[in-house]
């Protein structure tokens, strides 16, 4: 439902908040869903910083250096290595406000205190609501940053590759469809400058500019006459089944919504206390 939302909002804004309701909808708190949320996010970031910099060290996409974009004097190569210093700059800045919990919580809170002072009663009571998910919050972050925690984030950056494969295997996909035989692994290079753009393009699902970038990047084994059969297959595999299949879920959460229907959690059949 996360990926759903994401490819129908500008920057895929509409990733976060969408986890964060599917996760409360069936029974998860709020403070608690927010922090899964954002590892969710620190682990994809940290996935693509990791295994960048190791595929750029074992030789990973020199061949792509022979291919210019504007001329010679910009090649496939340095753009790969700018999306992934890209990747590598947000994930420095993540690990720093993972390291260091606190500031972020002190910064909240004295946004709050701040609420509480100028606000009414009523809005003093939701306020300490707020401060009360701030500590749990906070809570829930810190556990990441000792040893089971940092255990479980690695976990999920491995779980990142499986999550993430069928936008980075994409292209690769697509063209054995269309028969064009080309080297894996630059293929696999390519595709992360089109997720760079999917996750930080201003139009829904980076619509528009990933596929004049696909077309680009892409063009180099894509035969000019195919390149329109190229673009649908690979904007189908990337999204459009996603976005089908979470436009259906979400039209029978609503329907759901209309008629009252309890949610799956709501449904189970909850044991009776036994007697006193």
């Amino acid at each position: 439902m996360a990926t759903w939302a994401s490819y129908l909002t500008p920057a895929q804004t509409g990733a976060g908040p969408m986890l964060i309701y599917t996760m409360n909808r069936y029974g998860v708190p709020l403070p608690e869903a927010m922090i899964a949320t954002l590892m969710t996010f620190v682990a994809t970031v940290l996935f693509y910083t990791t295994v960048g910099p190791v595929a750029v060290f074992f030789g990973a996409g020199q061949s792509l250096a022979a291919h210019g974009v504007l001329g010679q004097s910009v090649t496939l190569n340095d753009l790969f290595r700018l999306s992934l210093g890209g990747f590598i700059g947000v994930g420095i800045v993540i690990l720093l406000l993972i390291s260091f919990p606190g500031v972020a919580r002190r910064l909240a809170r004295s946004v709050v205190g701040r609420l509480k002072q100028r606000g009414s009663e009523k809005l003093a009571a939701r306020v300490a609501n707020i401060e009360d998910g701030i500590d749990r919050a906070h809570k829930s972050l810190r556990a990441f940053t000792r040893g089971r925690g940092w255990l479980a984030l690695g976990v999920g950056v491995l779980l990142t590759g499986v999550a993430q494969s069928n936008r980075l295997l994409a292209g690769y996909v697509v063209l054995r469809m269309l028969d064009i035989h080309a080297p894996f692994v630059d293929v696999l290079l390519l595709q992360t400058l089109i997720v760079f753009l999917l996750y930080f393009a201003p139009t829904p699902g980076g619509s528009g500019l990933a596929e004049l970038l696909s077309a680009a990047v892409m063009s180099i084994y894509v035969p000019r006459e195919l390149t329109p059969s190229y673009i649908l297959l690979w904007r189908i595999v990337v999204s459009y089944l996603t976005v089908g299949v979470g436009s259906f879920v979400f039209w029978r959460w609503l329907k759901d919504a209309e008629s009252g229907a309890p949610n799956s959690l709501q449904q189970q059949e909850i044991p009776e206390k036994p007697p006193e």
